[in-house]
């Protein structure tokens, strides 16, 4: 994402080779805007054309970026493959893969309405699948770069470590979607089951991972100013695991045998009480290191849009936690996280906005700052974007 530094006016033809596959998670930001919105508890037929609007503000994004870099693989190929090599940057390709999730996903909830259930339908057949595919290769190519190019060590660890393990996650709460719109018998469960599957694979990955992230923010110090949004990216994997059993047992009656289909529902309780709660503990632990981050002086960068996409993951999350359990507090949950989502995604996407109409974005990569903070922070992470 953007560097700590100030970023620097490029050139209008040089500025398309800084961008990078982080800037897919604008895309995520947005959809999940939509998503959240049609799952809130409650009817939502007064707003529902304003999810719809959104959606379709999402899509009009992820066919823009995918354009565009086309066109960066194209003509500054040199730099693509620098992104890959980058451990900084490389994670963000699970990114690519979130984007066209919930871009599909947003289809079959929020953007039925304006496109109509068929059209939906087949954008979701092509997008999840794709997204699925990179996801996997994401899931296995980026930490292979860690391990035999990146050379990285504990003391780098940022939640950005995430995002090529949470891919498969998104791909689990998607894909329950279409289930209904499958041929009954083994193509519905087949599907069903490979979610479910792809939910474990997720999960078990993240389980490895987070305490790499825990310990380093523990015994390192503070992230640096610029990454200490991406703390908020541990709320995805938590939000979007809550979502995906919950979608699955939803989805599991007539599609799985019988005790199986009641054991997903009692499953997707006994597993998203406890892990929503440490959704909540997180958002509090994370929200303290961002405003001291504030009041030291953190201003806009890409890294904001991390206070979008994992925070409708919960939304999604407590608000199938309320169907699940009928308890009203997921209900009350679930709204106040939709008005922090809401917030957030307006001042992201302003930050965006302005900064592309200055030229400021997208921007060339600067080192972050090495030194620990006065007093402080002790951090040793790598660049930041």
């Amino acid at each position: 994402m953007v560097t700590a530094a100030e970023p620097l006016r490029l050139p209008r033809a040089a500025r398309i080779r800084h961008l990078g596959p982080n800037w897919y998670a604008a895309v995520m930001g947005t959809a999940v805007v939509a998503s959240a919105g049609v799952a809130l508890p409650g009817p939502v037929h007064g707003p529902h054309g304003v999810f719809a609007a959104v959606w379709a503000l999402s899509l009009l994004l992820l066919l823009t970026l995918l354009a565009a870099r086309a066109r960066h693989w194209s003509r500054h190929r040199d730099q693509a493959r620098a992104h890959l090599l980058d451990p900084a940057m490389a994670p963000f390709y699970g990114c690519l893969a979130m984007a066209l999730l919930s871009v599909g996903g947003g289809a079959l909830t929020a953007g039925r309405e304006l496109v109509g259930t068929r059209a939906a339908v087949a954008l979701d057949t092509v997008l999840f699948p794709t997204g699925t595919v990179i996801g996997l290769g994401a899931a296995v190519a980026v930490p292979y770069l860690m391990a035999v190019r990146h050379r990285v060590d504990a003391a780098q660890a940022t939640p950005v470590w995430l995002l090529p393990l949470v891919a498969p996650m998104v791909s689990a709460s998607v894909g329950p979607l279409l289930v209904p719109h499958l041929p009954p018998g083994q193509p519905r469960e087949t599907l069903l089951l490979a979610c479910f599957a792809l939910f474990g694979l997720s999960l078990l990955a993240v389980l490895v991972m987070l305490p790499l992230i825990f310990a380093r923010l523990l015994t390192g110090g503070p992230l640096p100013l610029a990454l200490t949004p991406t703390l908020f990216l541990v709320l995805g994997p938590l939000g979007q695991s809550t979502t995906a059993v919950a979608l699955v047992a939803d989805a599991a009656p007539g599609v799985v045998p019988a005790p199986y289909d009641r054991g997903l529902d009692v499953f997707a309780v006994l597993y998203g009480v406890p892990v929503m709660g440490f959704a909540l503990l997180w958002l509090g632990l994370a929200t303290a290191h961002v405003v001291r981050a504030r009041r030291r002086g953190m201003g806009f960068s890409l890294t904001w849009w991390a206070f979008t996409f994992p925070v409708g993951t919960c939304v999604t999350g407590a608000a199938a936690l309320a169907r699940h359990t009928g308890l009203a507090m997921y209900d009350a949950t679930a709204t106040g996280l939709y008005g922090v989502l809401v917030a957030a995604w307006l001042a992201a996407a302003w930050g965006t906005v302005r900064g592309l109409l200055s030229g400021e974005l997208p921007a060339a990569p600067r080192p972050a700052p090495v030194a620990p903070e006065s007093g402080t922070a002790r951090t040793r992470s790598g660049a930041a974007r």
